[in-house]
């Protein structure tokens, strides 16, 4: 069964064997030495190419035709490991394969399947892209499958609200479900109330969509069971406490962690992962109404801890904090959140390197592992147990917003962390979501951030 795709769009895989065009990709090394085919060398040299990172050469046949491209590694090939993705936006409509290059086959072709996204829902396709032929010793299966989780979190962070709000999330939840044939469920509007998940229900009720609770459950009994948690805020305006209009231009986006678990779940499942696979999302549009909650109100969390709002505009981790009350009563061997959650992480570690809070020590470092081994970036910060006092509040057991601003990253983790008391290893990954910086391997827009990671540490868990 191919992975569930949200669009549809054409595999940047080829596998036409011999009637590809040779990519040469080679470092200033090879030039200097002379140890590449005589004839790109030759032209390579008359052309003054200096196989800088991420440069293109097109060489040409002795009858003036298209004979072949180099793409040049720069000195230290291993620093930009996902290099391979500018030639998916480089090179000339056609088949090519890979003829040299001082790179792993899985990190070459990962990095050109990755650079290779386009997100064209809203203008015409591209009628002609290059494709590469996956070499024979790269796992072309496991290649797909990542990138089809990585593209699902793109395509769902980029497209906008009036398209994307929580029955269209729904839609698509439910479609991911259906396509592995996993079970799904819904709790919608005042039925939220009716099943105990007042914070939930609160921060999306004034919204013309109603608030809702996604459940998908795949895998077999007696299988490691791995929880996954998605904030799923559809868009934020704030609330009362409105954001300005600057800060709102990529509230599409604040259903990051629900787009990341989604692409991690299709990555679990689409493998087969011997996991007893549970995936929670809150589905909120955080609106202002005349029933929109209001700073100063008090509401009884699933938890029954009670909780003040001291800013509508910290709304994720209210709605997380019922999720993840939900999650912690099954006990799983592993909860794991994610969510666009402060500005502060954004602060500490900026865009690309998404930070995780963990008290389990040998997790945290099974993490690092994981990131390290597929090159993608992740960071542990430090729940420190001294800030636990700034989420007191005055008349309810804790607040949404502590005063002050320090260590806000900390202290919302710290917040959630109030609502996992019986799960044995729980990590939060406070992502962007967002990539505001064109790189090699993915364009400006909707990013997946951390999923490749947990999904070579669930591989090695379920093993």
């Amino acid at each position: 069964m191919a992975p569930y795709q949200f669009i549809d769009r054409p595999s940047p895989f080829n596998s036409r064997g011999g009637k590809t065009l040779p990519i040469f990709a080679i470092t200033p090394a090879h030039i200097e030495t002379g140890t590449i085919e005589p004839v790109a060398l030759d032209w390579a040299r008359k052309a003054g190419f200096k196989a800088e990172a991420g440069s293109l050469l097109l060489v040409p046949t002795d009858d003036g035709h298209l004979g072949g491209a180099l793409f040049g590694l720069g000195k230290t090939p291993s620093d930009a490991p996902f290099l391979s993705g500018k030639l998916a936006r480089t090179l000339p409509a056609g088949d090519w394969h890979i003829e040299t290059a001082p790179l792993t086959a899985n990190r070459l072709s990962l990095g050109y399947g990755l650079g290779s996204y386009r997100f064209e829902r809203y203008r015409q396709a591209a009628k002609e892209v290059p494709t590469l032929m996956i070499p024979t010793d790269a796992d072309a299966t496991d290649i797909e499958r990542q990138l089809a989780g990585v593209f699902l979190a793109r395509d769902l962070i980029n497209t906008p609200t009036n398209d994307m709000g929580p029955d269209a999330l729904e839609d698509v939840f439910r479609a991911l479900a259906e396509h592995y044939k996993a079970k799904f469920t819904a709790i919608r509007g005042d039925d939220l109330l009716k099943e105990n998940f007042p914070l939930i229900h609160t921060v999306g009720r004034a919204s013309a969509e109603a608030p809702r609770l996604l459940e998908l459950r795949w895998g077999k009994k007696g299988h490691r069971k791995v929880t996954l948690v998605g904030k799923g805020v559809c868009f934020d305006t704030g609330g009362l406490d409105i954001k300005p209009a600057s800060s709102m231009l990529l509230m599409k986006k604040d259903m990051g962690g629900a787009a990341n678990v989604m692409g991690l779940a299709l990555m679990i499942m689409d493998a087969k992962l011997k996991i007893d696979l549970r995936v929670l999302v809150p589905v909120v549009e955080n609106s202002i109404s005349a029933n929109a909650f209001r700073p100063g109100d008090i509401y009884r969390s699933r938890k029954g801890l009670t909780v003040q709002i001291d800013n509508t505009d910290a709304e994720g981790r209210l709605i997380l904090a019922d999720a993840l009350a939900l999650a912690d009563e099954e006990e799983p061997e592993l909860l794991i959140d994610m969510a666009t959650l402060t500005g502060a992480a954004r602060v500490a570690l900026g865009p690309d390197l998404p930070p995780f809070f963990t008290d389990d020590d040998d997790l945290a470092s099974e993490l690092g592992d994981a990131s390290l081994s597929v090159d993608d970036p992740l960071w542990r910060m430090p729940l420190y147990m001294g800030y636990d006092k700034d989420i007191a509040a005055r008349i309810a057991d804790i607040t949404n917003a502590p005063a002050g601003g320090m260590a806000g990253a900390i202290t919302a983790a710290l917040f959630l962390k109030r609502f996992v008391t019986r799960t044995k290893s729980w990590a939060h990954f406070d992502i962007y979501g967002w990539a505001p910086t064109e790189r090699p391997h993915s364009p400006i827009g909707g990013e997946a951030q951390a999923i490749r990671a947990l999904y070579h540490h669930l591989k090695s868990l379920a093993a």
